[in-house]
C-alpha cells in the first residue's frame, strides 16, 4: 500500500512509519492524518507487529506540526473536525497494542510534539529542536498537547512551553523529561531499532497489558487502578508465554520465541 505523505515499512516484527512531506518539513495535513489512521489499523490486524517506530524522513524534520496553508483556510466547524480527527489518531497511537517509539530528528514542533508525546518512548537526535509555537499563531496545541504535556513534564514547565512558544534543544528536552534519551543524529535509527528489537523480544501480551495498566490506571483513582492492575496481572497466568518463561527460568535456559498467547 502506497501513501502520499507517509512511508511505511516492516522490519521483522517492527513497523516503521516516516512522515514524508519534505517540502513542508514533514508537516501534517488532513490527508496524512487519514493515511496514518489506515496504517495503524493495518498494523493492529498484523499479529507480527511487536513494536513501532515513528520518525521523519530525512534529517531536517521529524514533523514541523500542522500544514499552515491548510489550517489558515479553516473555519470554526472545519477546525473542530480537524482537531477531533487528529485527536482520535493520537489516542489510537497511545492505546495501540504495541509500544510506539518516537525517533525525533530535526524539527519537532507543534503537532510534531503532540505526536511524540502520544508515543510510549521518545529518543531524540542531538540536533533535534522541540517546541509548541502555536501561540504565535493565536492558537494552542489542540491534539492533546495541553493535557499530555503537563502529565509528562509537569504543569509549570508545560505552561512555560505553551505560553511562550519557545523552542528547546534535545538536551534541554532531556533535562525537562520531554524525551527519554539523546543520541548522535547519525545513530538515531540504530538506537531506536535496538530498543524496538529489545521490546519486540518480550512477551507481547504482557507488554500490551502493561500499556493498558499504565494508561487506564492514570485515568482513575488509585484503588481502581490497583484492582485493574491485579486483574491484568492474574490474567497473564493463563498465557502460554508466561508458562514458557517460567519453564525457561527453572530450566536455566533462554525462553523460546514468545507467541502472543
Amino acid at each position: 500500500m502506497e501513501f502520499k505523505g507517509l512511508l511505511y515499512e516492516k522490519r521483522d516484527r517492527i513497523g516503521i512509519i516516516s512522515f514524508h512531506r519534505p517540502e513542508v518539513l514533514n508537516a501534517m495535513n488532513t490527508e496524512t492524518v487519514v493515511e496514518m489512521k489506515k496504517i495503524f489499523a493495518m498494523m493492529e490486524d498484523d499479529t507480527d507487529i511487536r513494536c513501532v517506530i515513528l520518525t521523519g524522513e530525512g534529517s531536517r524534520a521529524f514533523c514541523a506540526g500542522g500544514d499552515i496553508d491548510e489550517e489558515a483556510e479553516k473555519d470554526v466547524i472545519s477546525a473542530y473536525e480537524f482537531v477531533r480527527v487528529g485527536g482520535q489518531l493520537l489516542e489510537t497511537i497511545e492505546r495501540f497494542k504495541a509500544p510506539v517509539i518516537a525517533a525525533i530528528n530535526g524539527y519537532c514542533l507543534g503537532g510534531g510534539v503532540e505526536f511524540a508525546i502520544a508515543c510510549d518512548l521518545r529518543i531524540a537526535a542531538d540536533n533535534a529542536l522541540l517546541g509548541s509555537p502555536e501561540i504565535n499563531l493565536g492558537v494552542f496545541p489542540g491534539w492533546g498537547g495541553t493535557q499530555r504535556l503537563p502529565r509528562i513534564i509537569g504543569m509549570s514547565k508545560a505552561r512555560e512551553m505553551i505560553y511562550t512558544g519557545d523552542k528547546y534543544t534535545a538536551r534541554q528536552a532531556l533535562e525537562m523529561g520531554l524525551v527519554d534519551k539523546v543520541v548522535p543524529a547519525e545513530r538515531l535509527m540504530e538506537e531506536s531499532l535496538a530498543l524496538a528489537e529489545k521490546i519486540a523480544s518480550k512477551a507481547p501480551m504482557a507488554i500490551r497489558y502493561i500499556k493498558t495498566s499504565i494508561y487506564d490506571g492514570m485515568q482513575c483513582d488509585l484503588q481502581r487502578a490497583l484492582q485493574m492492575e491485579s486483574a491484568l496481572f492474574a490474567h497473564l497466568y493463563s498465557t502460554q508465554d508466561m508458562k514458557e518463561a517460567y519453564a525457561a527460568f527453572f530450566e536455566k535456559r533462554a525462553p523460546k520465541d514468545f507467541i502472543g498467547r
